[in-house]
């Protein structure tokens, strides 16, 4: 949960100088390679998306967090604006996903929550359309709903991807906290259906980040304030729990992850350690012999502060970015672009 304050700080977060009371940054921390342009309100996720047929085309897209004058924006690898999607009503988390069959055509299409409207949104990419008429209605006949965290599954599909979304909302129960749906195409239009309820939760705070491991198969996510859960991303494979780890790494908030995907089957889970401006990080394939087994193998401060959300990627972008990118929410209204290879520096001297 990102903590407001002051507005006259809002210039100075820019980079990293304002004087209020949460963590400063510090004098260690990794800096940007590239901040973005300011969105009007709150900025809260990013997820980064890359052409399948033109790999040097990539774009990150976050969402604007606020009620009725919320929106969707895309940026470019310089930080501009170059597109959006406004007006939405406290639009949350954002994922993308690859290749579903949509009216007869293969589309990429990024999901997001709108948690004033209760539903879900779903948007074509790069030009960010509208493919959901209006929205789709999700955790309907729950006492609690206002949608939050999302992530996409996808498992591959000769005739088209099936996409499924799992989704978390602000508050519910000790169990089946999330739920996920399978997405589908219906005359040129996305719908979903159910397809199960699952999740643990502590209580105390919420649970709002979410990343899914598509080839590992592998769901992940924030339990604010007590640690990292872990699931089988098939529905079919059932819900036990896989792991909880992280307990005693954070200062407070578990909040944004991400997954630096170095091969198909090793990397790193990076999660912000909200209050203490950093990210810990953790391998993504366990320890030897125990892939349910992670422990931290760094910890690296950064410029972001009080981090939500974050996305990475490992494919080489330019020369600003040769091992790819880790970009982050900041306060500020902005979006940090840092360069890998720093992180990877961070976790070799270990």
């Amino acid at each position: 949960m990102k903590i407001q304050f002051m507005t006259i700080c809002s210039a100075a977060l820019l980079f990293g100088a304002c004087t209020s009371k949460l963590a400063p940054v510090a004098e260690n921390a990794v800096k940007p390679s590239i901040i973005t342009e300011q969105v009007p309100n709150d900025t809260d996720d990013p997820a980064i998306w890359v052409n399948p047929n033109d790999s040097t085309q990539v774009i990150v897209i976050g969402t604007d967090k606020h009620e009725k004058t919320g929106g969707l924006y895309a940026f470019d690898m310089d930080g501009k604006i170059i597109n959006k999607v406004t007006p939405l009503d406290r639009p949350n988390n954002v994922d993308i996903a690859y290749g579903m069959n949509i009216g007869g055509k293969i589309q990429d299409i990024a999901v997001l929550t709108e948690r004033g409207t209760n539903m879900i949104r779903v948007f074509s990419l790069p030009d960010l359309k509208p493919l959901d008429n209006g929205g789709i209605p999700v955790f309907e006949g729950e006492t609690e709903r206002s949608p939050m965290g999302i992530a996409l599954y996808t498992q591959k599909d000769s005739t088209g991807n099936k996409i499924f979304a799992v989704v978390g909302r602000k508050t519910a129960g000790p169990d089946n906290y999330l739920f996920q749906y399978e997405l589908f195409d219906d005359a040129g239009q996305v719908k979903a259906k159910k397809v199960r309820a699952f999740g643990k939760f502590q209580g105390g705070k919420e649970i709002e980040a979410i990343a899914i491991d598509n080839e590992l198969g592998y769901i992940y996510y924030s339990d604010e304030g007590f640690g990292i859960h872990k699931y089988y991303a098939d529905p079919s494979k059932g819900n036990e729990e896989l792991a909880l780890f992280g307990q005693k790494d954070f200062k407070s908030d578990h909040e944004g992850i991400a997954l630096y995907k170095s091969s198909d089957s090793t990397g790193y889970i990076v999660i912000s350690n909200q209050q203490n401006n950093s990210f810990n990080i953790y391998p993504r394939e366990g320890a030897q012999g125990k892939p349910h087994q992670h422990d931290r193998v760094a910890e690296v401060p950064v410029s972001a502060i009080e981090c939500d959300g974050a996305d990475a990627i490992s494919m080489p972008i330019g020369t600003k970015f040769p091992k790819g990118m880790l970009v982050a929410m900041s306060n500020g209204r902005v979006f940090h672009y840092y360069d890998w290879q720093i992180f990877q520096d961070s976790i070799n001297k270990k």
